[in-house]
Parts: C-alpha cells; structure tokens; sequence
C-alpha cells in the first residue's frame, strides 16, 4: 500500500519525494540523547528521588542487550520512566538493529508534553501524530508532515487510539503505516489504561507483533495490569507470555519511594457531602482534589473560595496547559494552591501537592492521584486521602473499577498502594468486564469455506473512542498573554484560504467536545456558528469561563462561596 502511494509520487512529485526519508539513525540519536543525559546528570540535584532515577535509568540501559521480546518496566510514579524508556529502547534498538522507537499514550492532552521532551533531546527527528498535534506553516515542516503518513521517522510520539486502530484498520492510508512497525520498540505508556472492552485484540496483536515482526513491547507503567494467560470460571484470556521485567527488584524500588500515607474511609458506604470535602480542602493552603466526572469537579469548584484553580475536559487545551503551567510555578514559589480536577492529571502531569484528595475509583487511578503526591520526596510524608463521593462513579470502567477497589481494600489494613493488590485488583476487574466486547476475535477469524475475512466490519467495530456522537467545538479562550481576536482571526483565515492542515491543527488547541445533541441545541440558539460541516464556533461569551471552560447551563459561574 505504501510502495503505491510512494511510487505514484515520485512519479507525480519528484520535490516532494525528495523530502523524504532523510533522518538520523538510531546510533546517532542514542549518542544525542547520552550527551543530553551527561548534562542533565552533571547538574547537582542531590535527592533520594533523583538517586532512584539514576538507578533506574542505570538497570535499563544494563538490560537493552536481552533478546527482543515483552518487557515491562514497573517503575513508580515519579521515577523517570520516560527517559529511562527511552534509553532502553535506544540501547536495544542499536543492540538489535531495531529501525525505530514508537511511544504510545493513552492521552492526548499529555502527548505534548512528552514530545517536547524529546524534541528537545532529538530535534526534528520526533514526529507527533496525533488529532491535536498543533503545527503551523513556520513549524510543521514538510519531512514530519509527510512521515504522519507512513510512519517513516526514527522517533514516533502517538496515541493508543492512533496506534491500535491503525493496526485493525481497513483503510488505505492508515494502512500505510503498518510496514513502518515492523522491526521496532513500542513503548506502551501507563499501560493500566488499556481499555478493558478491547483488551483481548489488543492483546492478540501485541503477541502477533512480538512473535512474527521482530517488534519489541515494553509495559512501562507504575500498577503493571495483569496480562498474562488466565483461566476464570466462564472465560479465559489468551495473555502475554514471557514478558520480562527490566528492574531487578520492583518491590524494593517501591518501597525506596513510599513517600506517602493514605487515609481510607472509616465506612465504605458513608458519602462526604461536596460542602464537607470543601471545608475539608480549605483547610489545607495546598492541596489538590481528584474526582470522577466533570460535573463533579464544577459541583466541588462552586463550593471552593475564589481563586480555586480548575481542570477538566470542558476546558480546551491551550487552557489546561496554562492552568497547568500555573500550578506549577505557584507550587514552586510556595503560593497557596487548591486544585480541583478530574483524571486528566492523573498521566503524564507532574505535580507536586502536600495532601491529595481522591474520589473512590479504580485502584489504579487511586496510584496514579497519589504520584502526584510529595512528588520529589521534599516532606518525610505526603497525605492522600481516599473519599467516597456525593454520588457513585457512572456506570461503566468507572463504576466497575470503584467497586473492584471496595472489594480489594475493604477490611484491609496494610497498605493500600502495596503492588501485591493490583494484579488481584486488575484480576478482578477484568473478570467483571467483556474483553472482547466487539467480537473482534470472531471477526477476524478465517471462514473455513470461503476464506473470507470480515477485516472492514472489525475495523469498524474496533474504535476506542466512540465520537460519533460528539461535536467539536472551538472556543474563544484568550490565554496570558493572548489577544481578543486570538480564535477570531484563525476562523477569518479558514473562511479565507479554507480548511489547511496547519490550520485545523492550530484549531485543536482551542477545541472541546460536546454531545452533538447539546451542539445542535445551542446552534438553534444562535448561541454556536457552524463554520463547516461538523465544527462549530462559539458566538455567545457566555459559553466558555476563563476559570472552568465551556459551560451551558447558564448557572452563575462565580456564586459567591459557602465558605468563610
């Protein structure tokens, strides 16, 4: 599929052919990233934290000579499992003649924070492919715009929904880039958050990748689930074998950060009132307060003081950057902080709170909300307080994966982040959920009669996320430093010169989803503009807060607050 394209535009487009395939080789950019981790280490930041990710880092590049295969790398939150993935991947793909590297989030509104790692490692040799990957005609060269195509970079940053529908695809040009994974590692970022629904396929293919392509797997994630073959009273699922942990002693290395104490219910069945967690949370000058829905996040915000700072979804993603940003230079210049947020800050987000408030979930997510938790060690102990919320957690993952961490913990008095619960957790929630929702499998399996394959209905089926229903809608936010006309004059461009790449990409930074229901109401309303079929613009100011992000209801944003 891609030798077509490539000779049909070579014959077509000689430039632009000769724009391709000019990258460094992986030896050179494993001498770059060396002389960056020389650098890095040279800088005198003597603490337990950074002597764990030194030795880490250490074990990764030792253990880069193994045979290709599945590895995971357990590492807790906090301990440099970004670099020292990298590192292995680099060491093993020189070792082995690997072609490529090929780092898999499970978000995207994390993946550009780790491409810009890596991009100020390695240069133009990142390409980021991904819905929200922002460029513009200064940035967006013509190599990494053509290497989206088929993958043909040394250094790929992607998503799992780009990476694994890619994989069970029946289009051309997603199809294209299916050659480019042969003979490469894939680093599996927070490997927890595969999607249980899918998690049988998604598991076929990795052992397919592993065992006939010469690709290399590497689970990097701080709660390993358990993925390997399983026998249950009605089902089995058909795992990873032989997966091979990179660091010598994971218990050991957990114990080393246990930097935190977490504080579980006295009644597992006793809600806390949004205006008790409030009073709670003000009691503390820094503290953030991790909750399970949207929703619940504004119900908690309006209840907090005046200069509570606020994540969710609903927000676009220049302005949960700014607002991550924020937080940042306000922890480390010792301003009082309080966060409230939903799970987005739970991957990828480094932050560094004294005392955590999480909403019951998963145990994973519990985990994932306690790294950002004394973060870098700088108090003898950090608090994560674990509450059962006003309302249960919506049916689905959700709910399931808080009803899983009731059983586990209940009467349980050692500690709840101890890594012997999450292979009985991860056990327990996949015994409760259809790992093969789809009938992927099914799909795929040859027709003894006629051969046939239904490869389009599983490429179909096979969507991790389910946007159909949902509409996007771009926002006027004005960020610091921004103009009025920021959003106004990109949306006088498009009506101009029409829908260009950079363009559209520039526009998911402003974007959020919404049901398309809510889209076509407030569009009856006058209150949304539909600039081209299936975008909208926001027209009415009021929709969109500078504190919580879009907003419909026409509640007071700003009540004055419950709290003296």
């Amino acid at each position: 599929m891609d030798a077509d394209f490539l000779d049909t535009e070579s014959f077509m487009d000689s430039v632009k052919a000769g724009q391709r395939g000019q990258w460094p080789d992986i030896p050179d950019l494993l001498a770059k990233f060396d002389r960056h981790m020389a650098t890095f280490e040279a800088q005198p930041k003597p603490s337990p934290v950074n002597h764990l990710r030194a030795g880490v880092l250490k074990q990764c590049r030792e253990r880069a000579g193994d045979a290709p295969g599945l590895f995971s790398l357990s590492v807790p939150t906090g301990g440099g499992k970004t670099l020292s993935g990298m590192a292995f991947a680099l060491e093993h793909a020189k070792r082995h003649g690997k072609r490529r590297v090929i780092h898999v989030i499970p978000y995207t509104s994390i993946i550009e924070q780790t491409a810009n790692i890596f991009r100020g490692i390695f240069g133009d040799a990142v390409i980021e492919h991904h819905s929200n990957a922002e460029a513009d005609p200064g940035q967006d060269i013509a190599q990494s715009r053509l290497a989206c195509e088929n993958w043909d970079a040394p250094i790929v940053v992607t998503t799992n929904v780009q990476f694994f529908e890619s994989l069970f695809a029946a289009r051309t040009s997603r199809c294209r880039k299916l050659h480019n994974i042969v003979n490469s590692v894939v680093i599996l970022d927070e490997a927890q958050l595969l999607p249980p629904e899918f998690l049988q396929p998604i598991l076929d293919v990795l052992n397919l990748l592993a065992r006939h392509y010469g690709v290399t797997v590497v689970l990097s994630t701080a709660t390993q689930p358990a993925l390997s073959t399983r026998e249950y009273f009605d089902r089995a699922i058909r795992g990873l074998e032989g997966v091979r942990e990179i660091v010598t002693d994971p218990d050991a290395l957990f114990r080393a950060v246990d930097r935190v104490t977490v504080r579980l219910p006295d009644d597992w069945n006793a809600p806390v009132s949004w205006d008790t967690l409030a009073k709670e949370l003000v009691g503390h000058e820094c503290a953030l307060a991790v909750v399970n829905t949207r929703r619940h996040a504004r119900e908690l915000h309006r209840r907090m003081p005046k200069g509570t700072l606020h994540l969710s979804a609903l927000m676009c993603g220049a302005h949960r950057a700014d607002v991550i940003a924020r937080i940042k230079v306000y922890l480390k210049d010792g301003i009082p902080t309080r966060v409230v947020s939903t799970q987005l800050v739970e991957a990828g987000v480094d932050l560094d709170f004294p005392v955590v408030f999480r909403a019951l979930a998963g145990l994973d997510s519990i985990a994932q909300a306690a790294g950002r938790c004394n973060r870098e060690g700088n108090l003898e102990r950090g608090e994560v307080v674990v509450f059962v919320p006003p309302e249960p957690a919506p049916p689905g993952l959700l709910r399931k994966g808080a009803d899983t961490t009731r059983a586990i913990l209940h009467g349980y008095s050692g500690n709840p982040l101890d890594r012997v619960l999450f292979a009985r957790y991860f056990e327990r929630l996949y015994h409760a959920c259809e790992l093969d929702k789809h009938g992927i499998g099914k799909l795929l399996e040859v027709d003894g009669r006629s051969l046939a394959v239904n490869f389009r209905t599983a490429s179909e089926r096979f969507r991790l996320i389910d946007d159909e229903d949902q509409a996007s809608i771009i926002v006027r936010y004005r960020g610091p430093g921004g103009t009025d006309d920021t959003v106004d004059g990109l949306i006088g461009t498009l009506r101009n010169k029409g829908p260009e790449r950079w363009l559209m990409r520039k526009f998911q930074r402003y974007t959020v989803s919404l049901p398309r229901r809510e889209a076509l109401r407030l569009l009856a309303q006058s209150d949304l503009e539909e600039v081209m079929p299936g975008l909208f613009f926001q027209r009415s100011d009021w929709l969109y807060d500078s504190v919580i992000g879009f907003v419909t209801d026409g509640e007071p944003l700003h009540p004055a607050s419950t709290i003296v």
